[in-house]
């Protein structure tokens, strides 16, 4: 780990682990220990075998040393069992930590980073990459608690018993550590490669999971499965390599190891035969020597592992280092309403170019120009225009999902860049046109909106939203689990339960973007009766490309190539012939 930055996280996971887990792993080192210890001493306990019960034919000592090996193994045995348990429950309290802590850092970020991020690789990529932390962790308490402690007794019964003979030993130490060097960066550079191919097989396969009604109608199955299945050639080509690459380590240590043990007996037994070394002596050394293959194998492939897991921490860390870039969120001022009229001042914004391989970033075009409007408060402004024109980019910038280039929003006169976006949001109820649901009853995606809201203010919600009746025809009414986003609704459930949470949430603004747009006719003219009732006394922005669910607003803005060119009442747009409102008028009606 001779990277600074991979040297950097690792202090830094160190530092962030340590004392939070301290004591635990005080008892885990003091077992390991032990082993090692017992290891070591039942290397060295050969002698006496040899020499006093084989040798010497003391039923006695034959009678004690075998109490003494019975007892010691009993007691690596309850050790074993207690550094096991301390070591996973270490591990998995680490998991669940980094997964609460990613999450929340998830969830201060800003939409501009999901954005650039595909949302199901992100996960896939997070959730592997957790489990990499504790295995990183948990690999250098075990290599170096256990394996080497455990060597290092071994290689001091061997120096006991003949300190020339493990001196000769340990030269074949340098030649391993250099080559498994070799194999770690090589190791390093593929488990990247690996994570980033597997998180997009998790990718193709949440997508098909996700559109499977259009796979269907598409019969797109088997350019898919062509897909899918170029992609699982990759990911399993890069995890070969890394198990091949791993897998070196053993004919290196085999290798190594038969010849220091032919060395050993080469040796050893000339000087027995010829110099009266003591046979039990070279018994000892030899179990030493044998009892010492298996943690130098261990630590041989640690040095692999660890550039494995490194990788896989480093991403871990690329997230939470994600700078969250509204920072005044938390220490923004609070918003005082008054109305909540909004106004936008000479407003500029542009979204940032997505890279793309091979491909030269330019500098992204404006969506928003120099716009400039008011919405009055507690009335209706209604934004229309083409598509493309920048109306939702409005309602985002509102939200301060991004942060204006130039120009100042206000709310009541209060510049919301200076104010707290939580204050802010929980002052806007906000209506998407893809209805978003989440896990859990249909009660508890309704209280969201508001954690205090009564059952009877969600039931009245839902009421004037059009949903009760469909919602106690359920299986268990208000209690019934929804499916992923809703799936066992349809499209319509789906948004007039995405306008009962908005009703729910009772705030002095409401957003709505294309709000009917997934409606029926009848449905959504029962839902528009509600929404003209709930939008009485709020200050309202309304997207919409039906002209005719906006007739009755105080304020129609028109928005083109992000610039208003056009702004009045109804009855006043459509009498310009040559407007752009007229146009639109003329085509939808």
């Amino acid at each position: 780990m001779k990277n600074p930055q991979d040297m950097g996280i690792f202090q830094r996971m160190v530092s962030e682990n340590f004392s939070h887990y301290r004591r635990d792993y005080a008892w885990a080192v003091f077992c390991l220990v032990i082993m090692a210890g017992i290891t070591a001493f039942s290397a060295w306990l050969m002698g006496p075998v040899v020499k006093d019960v084989f040798y010497g034919n003391d039923m006695n000592q034959a009678v004690f040393l075998s109490s003494v090996v019975a007892a010691i193994f009993l007691v690596k045995g309850a050790v074993s069992y207690f550094q096991a348990v301390i070591l996973n429950r270490i591990g998995n309290n680490m998991v669940a930590r980094y997964q609460r802590r990613l999450f929340q850092h998830l969830l201060d970020l800003d939409v501009k980073f999901f954005a650039k991020q595909h949302s199901v690789s992100l996960i896939a990529q997070l959730n592997q990459n957790t489990n990499a932390v504790r295995d990183l962790l948990n690999n250098v308490v075990l290599g170096y608690a256990r394996d080497l402690v455990t060597l290092i007794g071994l290689v001091g019964v061997m120096l006991y018993r003949d300190p020339y003979l493990a001196l000769a030993i340990l030269v074949i130490g340098p030649i391993a550590l250099t080559t498994l060097a070799r194999y770690a960066r090589r190791v390093k550079v593929i488990a990247r490669e690996e994570v980033h191919i597997n998180s997009q097989v998790a990718t193709a396969m949440q997508e098909v999971a996700h559109g499977i009604p259009v796979v269907k109608a598409f019969t797109m199955e088997e350019q898919l499965r062509v897909k899918l299945d170029a992609l699982t050639v990759k990911a399993e080509g890069r995890s070969n390599n890394i198990a091949r690459i791993t897998a070196r380590t053993s004919p290196l240590m085999e290798t190594l190891s038969g010849l220091a043990i032919a060395a050993v007996i080469s040796y050893g037994g000339w000087r027995v035969i010829t110099q009266g070394y003591e046979p039990s002596d070279l018994t000892s050394f030899m179990t030493a020597l044998l009892l010492a293959y298996d943690p130098a194998k261990k630590l041989a492939k640690l040095r692999v592992t660890l550039e494995r897991s490194m990788v896989n921490a480093r991403m871990i860390y690329e997230v939470l280092d994600t700078e969250i870039a509204s920072k005044e969120a938390e220490a923004g001022v609070d918003l005082v309403m008054d109305g909540g009229a909004i106004t936008f001042d000479n407003v500029t914004f542009s979204y940032d170019e997505l890279p793309v391989e091979g491909a030269t970033l330019r500098a992204p075009l404006p969506v928003i120009r120099d716009l400039s409007f008011v919405a009055e408060a507690g009335k209706t402004t209604a934004l229309v225009g083409p598509s493309g024109g920048g109306k939702s980019t409005i309602i985002a910038l509102l939200q301060r999902f991004y942060a204006t280039e130039e120009g100042t929003i206000s709310v009541d006169g209060q510049d919301i860049s200076k104010v707290s976006t939580a204050a802010l949001r929980s002052n806007i109820a906000y209506v998407s046109q893809a209805p978003v649901l989440f896990q859990g009853t249909v009660r508890d995606n309704l209280r969201y909106a508001r954690p205090d809201a009564t059952d009877a203010e969600i039931e009245q919600a839902a009421k004037n939203a059009q949903a009760h009746d469909f919602i106690t025809a359920l299986s268990k009414g208000y209690d019934t689990p929804l499916g992923e986003n809703g799936a066992n609704l349809s499209g319509g459930q789906r948004q007039r339960l995405s306008i009962a949470r908005a009703i729910v949430r009772n705030a002095p603004i409401l957003l709505l973007d294309e709000a009917t747009s997934a409606l029926d006719n009848q449905s959504e003219a029962l839902v528009q009766t509600a929404l003209d009732e709930l939008m009485k006394g709020r200050t309202t922005l309304v997207i919409a490309h039906r002209l005719s669910t906006i007739s009755n607003a105080d304020r129609i803005i028109v928005i083109d190539n992000g610039e208003v060119v056009d702004q009045g009442r109804h009855d006043e747009l459509v009498g310009r012939k040559r407007g752009v409102y007229a146009r639109l008028h003329n085509v939808t009606g």
